[in-house]
């Protein structure tokens, strides 16, 4: 990160911090979206899995083991860009922190508790697995479909889910700009309704053009019920140019601003409207 960028992303919390007027759900008219906000963003509970998933994290961020990665981020090639890279180093710069890993972890489950069924989830951007791991925690009925651009880099995530004995996950390994269009999420019972995401979290590519051509394919999967939620929406000034013109998109109805990431909702039945929320 260049200083430029690091100002950027100071001002931008600063920004953030002074207009979340929507923090303790003021301003909020549905009742769903007004739960979400005071009993999920607002619990500070330790859930069961919690100190397991971050004692993993705690041997990650130890471990000097040196992988051959394959990058198929901004700064790579469509091939992918091989890098050598030490497993802690990865974790200390590529981790989900665990306020957020844990927000995801509720959100799942309250929208099970509201849904009544297994949820269909799936992630960009594996990395060592801690947020995966997060993501499929909730129910292990649950169907969590992961993508991962590096082999070596998915291998440690795959050790981490076995320790934590989560066996609901798959995943799909290899340039994300070639595996996401080619697969299909769950299946549906009507041949003429298309296989619906309940949840997708995006933390891949960090680049304008990347997350809005994977919003525009998964836009269009997401459930009634379901949300899209994008990861570091002001890491940069190209990521929050694509926040603020996915949070207008005519799919979209309401979006809300937490800083770290932004959620996404297409439920016709909410208004147009846009919250910021600290976390």
């Amino acid at each position: 990160m260049t200083k430029s960028g690091n100002f950027h992303r100071i001002w931008a919390y600063v920004r953030h911090v002074l207009t979340a007027w929507n923090t303790t759900g003021e301003g909020i008219h549905s009742p769903y979206l007004f739960a979400i906000v005071r009993l999920i963003m607002r619990d500070e509970n330790s859930y069961y899995c919690f100190a397991d998933i971050e004692r993993r994290r705690e041997l990650l961020l130890a471990c000097e083991d040196e992988l051959d990665v394959v990058d198929f981020g901004s700064q790579g090639s469509p091939e992918g860009t091989h890098i050598t890279r030490r497993v802690c180093d990865i974790a200390k710069n590529h981790l989900e922190s665990p306020k957020v890993g844990q927000l995801l972890f509720r959100l799942v489950l309250f929208m099970q508790q509201h849904e009544h069924r297994p949820l269909q989830i799936i992630e960009l951007g594996t990395s060592l697995g801690i947020t995966t791991a997060y993501l499929a925690s909730a129910d292990s009925h649950n169907n969590v479909v992961t993508f991962e651009g590096s082999e070596s880099v998915l291998r440690i995530a795959q050790g981490v889910w076995r320790i934590l004995h989560l066996e609901n996950i798959s995943w799909q390994q290899g340039n994300i700009d070639d595996t996401l269009y080619n697969i299909y999420i769950g299946e549906s019972k009507n041949e003429n309704q298309k296989s619906l995401i309940d949840i997708a979290y995006v933390d891949a590519n960090h680049t304008y053009e990347a997350t809005m051509r994977y919003a525009a394919h998964l836009l269009p999967m997401i459930s009634t019920s379901g949300m899209l939620i994008l990861d570091d929406i002001h890491y940069s000034e190209e990521m929050e140019r694509a926040w603020n013109e996915l949070k207008v998109d005519k799919r979209v109805t309401t979006s809300m601003d937490l800083y770290h990431v932004g959620i996404l909702f297409v439920n016709p039945c909410f208004l147009k409207r846009h919250y910021k929320i600290r976390i």
